[in-house]
Formats: structure tokens, sequence, C-alpha cells
């Protein structure tokens, strides 16, 4: 089982050897599985993780409400889809396209959940955006949006059904460290806990950014010497490359041989001009 301090060391490791962007990166955590039939929805993970902190990327959450929950959601969603209005949706794949891409969550009263199903299913299903129950975007007329949407902007959705790792991003690589390791330790527990057998089926914890290469938590002395020299070798390439400075063309020397030989063609010519005289 990986430790805190594990996650501290591997931490540091990846904000000192990762190649600079002109962006905050991800901090990304994947946690590679073993010994689980995925086939089986039991041994799948699908977890709603609330995090301790905010993961700096903002958050958008529609609401499909009826009349009675109008003026919270209002209040406190950025987009807001009467029940009265479901029936401009019809036929509109496009427009609900639309709504998946650029809405992050969907809520949803509860007693006009069929037809949000009915409307919007289709588009919404296969993306993952249909309002679930286990995140707690299924609500009562009388529920309280402003504390559910403070909450969801804060909830990460972790899964891994298809491979076998469940990838996360718990945050921005400019967050201080303490915030960071809070997030990272709550996905991870919440991760392990779903597990079948546990620590058992964890194969490996990887901590990078975005756009970093991978380091694993716990890893070896050679394990993080090899990752070292494999983020200096990436900022190389990244780096642009110096001009080699010109060499100036020196005149060239006549070679001994040929020397010696001018000398001895000069000799016989004065020793013939010699005779001749």
């Amino acid at each position: 089982m990986a430790s805190k301090e594990e996650f501290i060391q591997t931490l540091q490791q990846v904000k000192a050897n990762s190649p600079k962007k002109k962006f905050s990166q991800s901090v990304d955590l994947i946690i590679n599985l073993k010994e689980l039939d995925l086939k089986k929805p039991e041994e799948q993970v699908d977890v709603w993780v609330p995090l301790v902190n905010p993961k700096g990327k903002v958050i958008k959450i529609a609401a499909f409400v009826g009349p009675e929950m109008q003026e919270q959601a209002k209040a406190n969603c950025d987009l807001v889809i009467m029940h009265d209005d479901f029936k401009k949706y019809e036929g509109k794949k496009k427009d609900i396209k639309k709504l998946a891409k650029t809405n992050d969550l969907f809520i949803a009263q509860a007693n006009i959940m069929p037809d949000v199903a009915k409307y919007f299913g289709r588009v919404l299903g296969p993306r993952g955006k249909m309002p679930n129950p286990k995140a707690g975007c299924v609500v009562p007329p009388n529920a309280n949006l402003k504390a559910l949407t403070e909450k969801l902007k804060r909830t990460l959705h972790v899964v891994a059904k298809i491979q076998m790792s469940a990838k996360c991003s718990v945050g921005k690589e400019d967050m201080p460290d303490d915030k960071l390791i809070e997030n990272i330790m709550v996905v991870y527990n919440a991760v392990l806990h779903a597990l079948p057998q546990e620590i058992n089926n964890i194969k490996s914890v990887i901590l990078k950014l975005s756009m970093g290469p991978p380091f694993k938590v716990g890893a070896t002395a050679e394990e993080k010497a090899g990752k070292k020299k494999a983020a200096h070798a990436v900022a190389k390439q990244e780096a642009p490359a110096e001009k080699a400075p010109e060499k100036k063309e020196e005149p060239k020397k006549e070679a001994p041989k040929e020397k010696k030989a001018a000398k001895q063609r000069v000799k016989k010519a004065e020793a013939k001009e010699g005779e001749a005289t």
C-alpha cells in the first residue's frame, strides 16, 4: 500500500523533473489494476469522490427541473432547462450534443427523470452525462441546490470499466503540495476500498503532469534515476538547438613531402643552368 510519504516524495520528483510549459499542467493520478475481470460489473471501478480541495478547473453544471426548483436552479446552475421546454429538444441530436459538450455535469428533479431519459438519454447516456444518483445528481423538489452544486464542483468521477487502470486529474501543478496530496490521498483510498481485494488488486500507482513523463509511487532508486534521465532527455529535445560556431577556413599547408620535392626540383634547375654557363 502506497504511503502518504511516498506520494509526497513522488510529487516533489514529478514537479522537479518534468518539462515546464507556458501553462499550469494538470497533476494526473493513475492507478494500474490487476487480477480483475472487468466484464463483471461487481469488479469494475465506478466511484464518485468528493475532493478536499477544488482541482483548479471550472465545472459547469446544467439542471433539468420543474417550476418547483426553477428559482434555485437559476441561482446555482450554469444552465437551466425547464420541464416544459423538453419537447423543444425532441429529435434535435445536435443541440443535445452541444449541451453534453458544454456542461460537465447534469442534475435533475427526481419526479421528471422519466422525461429526462426520454428526450435526452440517447445522447447523454453514452457520454456518461446522464444525471447520476450515485453522485447525488437526482434530487427531490425540496433539495438544497446551493450545497449540492458546491459539492459537485469538488467531486471526481473515477472509472475503470474497460481498461485495467483508473485515471483522473487531482489538481494543477501550481497548487500547493499539501492540497494536492490531500486530493491524491482521498482518491487513492476511495479506489482502494472499492476494489474486491483492495491492495491486492493494485499493480502500481503513477503520478505525472499532463504533458510530462510518469513517475511510479514507491519506485526504487534505480527506477527514479531512470525516470530523471528520461525527463532530462525530453527537456533537451524540447530546448532550441544551439548552432555550432562556424569554423574559419585556414589556408592549406603544403605537405612536407611536396615541399621537399619542390626544393629538389629547384636545385636541379639551378644545376642545369650552371652547366649551361
